[in-house]
């Protein structure tokens, strides 16, 4: 439903309405510089996403990526099975 002072100011409004040729209507100046600062705010948002996407670093360290990107870091300092050497570690009696 339409308030009291909506319907005033609907019938004040009709007959300027009138007047204006319906095919003659533009948006004018007004509506160009509305849209030029929209125009201009979209630009000035675009270089700023530029220069924080610019100070983004996407490279990975290693071992901090996904699970299931790779084998996990082993926690424990001995090497595994294949790495082992046939010699005796320092400082350890000889076996024949």
């Amino acid at each position: 439903m339409m308030s009291a002072t909506s319907t005033l100011a609907m019938t004040h409004l009709v007959p300027l309405a009138k007047d204006l040729d319906e095919n003659k209507v533009t948006p004018g100046v007004l509506g160009f510089i509305v849209f030029a600062v929209i125009g201009g705010a979209v630009w000035l948002l675009m270089k700023s996403m530029n220069k924080h996407m610019r100070k983004v670093d996407f490279e990975e360290k290693p071992g901090e990526g996904a699970e299931g990107a790779g084998p996990a870091p082993s926690t424990d300092s001995t090497p595994p099975a294949s790495a082992k050497s046939t010699a005796p570690a320092k400082g350890a009696p000889k076996t024949t």
